[in-house]
């Protein structure tokens, strides 16, 4: 058996990339927090996401529990599977859970940074931080049901750059998972008003709009000041610059484009305080 590792810090979204990795390395198989997973169906296994703590989780996802292992050992010879991916937070986990399985040795390890963007991997850690989702990368219909105020709901569907449907993805949000950080809509638009009304001939913002749904992204209008002493490109390029730094350093947010678009060149003095 060929064995694959993809490793990367909790959060990260390594959970939401599974199926198409697998899928663009032609591995059917995935073993992930404690499930195997083939072809995008569940055969065998528990979900860590679904214990009670962080520590039995992570017993859960390494398959401390014998039951648990034999289960999913039983189902990959059942079903002769000749490439399988191991999820793991780090190059040690995934090692551990293919000694675990008695699987062949890791000859192929891969990192979430090797197929998300920074931008992508930093949203992923924002959305885990303020709402506490996680993910699995199985259908709705698969995952139990019947555990008492588990809050589970359906993910996205799958494809590939064919439109070949690969699988599905379902959210949940787990008992270990607490202390997580609201942070309204306004807050962003806050600032974005902080950064406009700091910056030189600007004299009005308007329509101020940021999407978090896959790759984040924010859309701006601004009027400028007339007669006007810059170069616009110069200092709309100044203006996004602002507004990339302010949210990496304070929102921890990579934003992926800032639109900005004059819609009026006008006369009155820049914003200010």
């Amino acid at each position: 058996m060929e064995v694959y590792a993809l490793s990367g810090s909790s959060g990260t979204g390594k959970s939401t990339s599974a199926l198409s990795f697998a899928y663009k390395k032609r591995i059917p198989a995935i073993i992930d927090d404690g499930l195997l997973i083939l072809n995008g169906q569940k055969i065998a296994g528990s979900s860590a996401k679904f214990e009670k703590n962080y520590i039995s989780a992570v017993k859960r996802a390494t398959f401390f529990d014998d039951q648990h292992k034999k289960e999913v050992q039983q189902a990959i010879r059942s079903h002769f599977i000749g490439k399988i991916l191991i999820i793991g937070t780090s190059d040690k986990m995934a090692n551990l859970i293919a000694k675990r399985l008695e699987l062949s040795e890791i000859k192929h390890y891969y990192y979430v940074e090797n197929i998300r963007s920074s931008s992508e991997i930093k949203i992923a850690q924002y959305v885990r931080k303020t709402e506490g989702k996680h993910v699995i990368p199985i259908p709705y219909k698969q995952v139990d049901q019947n555990f008492f105020k588990k809050l589970i709901y359906k993910g996205m569907e799958v494809f590939s750059t064919k439109e070949e449907r690969i699988g599905e993805t379902t959210i949940v949000y787990p008992d270990f998972h607490h202390g997580t950080i609201k942070i309204h809509k306004k807050v962003f638009k806050q600032l974005v008003e902080y950064i406009c009304v700091n910056f030189k001939e600007l004299v009005n913002y308007e329509s101020v709009s940021i999407h978090l749904q896959g790759l984040p992204t924010l859309n701006l209008n601004v009027s400028i000041s007339f007669p006007i002493h810059n170069n616009i490109p110069e200092k709309l390029t100044a203006l996004q610059m602002e507004i990339y730094q302010h949210f990496l350093d304070h929102m921890n947010i990579e934003l992926y484009a800032i639109n900005i678009s004059v819609i009026k060149i006008e006369k009155g003095s820049p914003l200010r305080r």
